[in-house]
């Protein structure tokens, strides 16, 4: 079974607001197994929307539509639905009371303009609304259905996870469809898109013609490139076992090509890298931030439980803070020598096992004679004191986040080394 998904509203079209709901939905069908080869956003205009509904059930087994169920002017997805249909629109009077009820227990009197929201395409099903004023549909055409559902999020999931998802398993089961779609990401620093796709080429290419494991890159800025699997199998434990051997295939070919780029999957992000192997370890962490301006601590502390590692921070952005308080030598900060006295300066004042420095231009202007993008990375540990240099790329902001995360996976490869660390992949 295919199922398209068409957000309505202009707003979309303008970027005045993301379309969250597509994203949720999209993962929630490929969670059961559904494929979702086509998304659209069209604006609130009457012939765009029912061009936008034909297009996609001459492609598609299914429709979704979010939004343009309101009661004002512009919200005529009802009507569109009717017209691809063929079909009038008729008032429910049980909706009507629904609504009015929904008013009367919030104190107020219901506006005309609500009663829109009663209108029902002939021959279509309501899903009650329990979040909101606006009900959904259910609209069959032959063989093929339309659902719509209100733009508002948790008015959305709350009628796709009670009516829409049932409805769509149980006519992907009527037609002998019981396919099961995973994915996995796995998220790396350190590599552009490019090299990761030549890294993986041969894998590319080998599943081209099979159709059952895909495996695609998305760009994420601040936070790297991802690299996601999605295996369809007969049913779950066969799509798991496919996207396990595919991945242990993948993570073979970048390491050895572009070196230990990965650094967690799925949602964990590169703090939660680092909290795993500290915790490991028994080991506490502090950091002085120059360039970041506390942007690291703030990562740090987004973890849950970082208490128990992360001991805190100083952010040494002017230089007397950096020769008073870490004991750097007077001279230039923005050096390797800096970045080391500042992570042993650290490590030392509050007294945790290792200390973290970063310290850089961000720009515009060069400082001590080093151009924007130059970022050096220190570290202190029982072991050694050492640094790590980078040129980095993009205007100030950019240049920031870089450097953070950047100092971050400079510590997550030094902990590696020390420690054995066997990537989990899980079944």
């Amino acid at each position: 079974m295919r199922v398209e998904i068409v957000a309505v509203g202009t707003e979309l079209l303008l970027g005045q607001i993301p379309d969250t709901n597509s994203q949720w939905l999209g993962e929630q069908l490929a969670a059961n197994g559904i494929a979702s080869h086509f998304h659209q956003h069209v604006g609130d205009n009457h012939d765009r929307i029912v061009l936008a509904f034909r297009t996609a059930l001459a492609r598609s087994d299914a429709l979704i539509v979010c939004g343009g169920l309101g009661p004002t002017q512009d919200d005529i997805t009802r009507a569109a639905i009717a017209e691809v249909m063929n079909v009038p629109l008729e008032r429910d009077g049980e909706i009507v009371e629904v609504i009015r009820a929904m008013f009367v227990a919030r104190g107020r009197a219901m506006p005309e303009n609500n009663l829109l929201q009663a209108d029902v395409p002939h021959g279509a099903t309501v899903i009650a609304q329990t979040r909101g004023t606006a009900p959904g549909l259910v609209c069959a055409l032959g063989q093929k259905v339309v659902y719509a559902v209100p733009g508002v999020p948790y008015e959305m999931t709350d009628m796709f996870e009670r009516a829409i998802l049932p409805d769509l398993l149980e006519r992907q089961r009527s037609t002998g469809e019981t396919s099961v779609i995973t994915s996995r990401v796995l998220r790396t620093w350190g590599a552009s898109e490019s090299a990761l796709a030549e890294a993986v080429a041969d894998r590319f290419d080998a599943l081209a013609d099979d159709g059952r494991v895909t495996i695609a890159f998305l760009a994420s800025g601040i936070e790297g490139i991802k690299v996601r699997l999605t295996a369809r199998g007969d049913d779950a434990p066969h799509a798991s076992a496919l996207l396990y051997e595919e991945e242990a295939l993948v993570r073979r070919l970048v390491n050895d090509r572009l070196g230990d780029i990965i650094f967690g999957v799925d949602h964990e992000t590169m703090e939660d890298a680092i909290a795993s192997r500290l915790v490991a370890r028994g080991t506490t962490l502090a950091v002085a931030e120059s360039v970041t301006g506390g942007l690291i601590a703030s990562r740090l502390v987004g973890v849950a439980g970082a208490s128990a590692w992360f001991v805190g921070g100083l952010v040494s952005y002017a230089s007397e803070v950096k020769f008073d308080l870490l004991g750097v030598a007077r001279g230039p900060v923005v050096s390797a020598s800096a970045a080391e006295q500042m992570a042993t300066g650290v490590r030392a004042l509050l007294k945790s096992d290792i200390g973290l420095s970063v310290t850089g231009v961000a720009g515009p202007l060069e400082q001590d004679g080093q151009p924007a993008g130059t970022v050096f990375v220190g570290l202190s540990m029982a072991e050694r004191t050492e640094h790590v240099a980078l040129r980095l790329p993009g205007d100030r902001p950019r240049v920031r986040s870089y450097s953070a995360i950047s100092a971050l996976d400079v510590l997550r490869r030094a902990l590696d080394r020390h420690v054995a660390a066997t990537p989990v992949i899980s079944k």
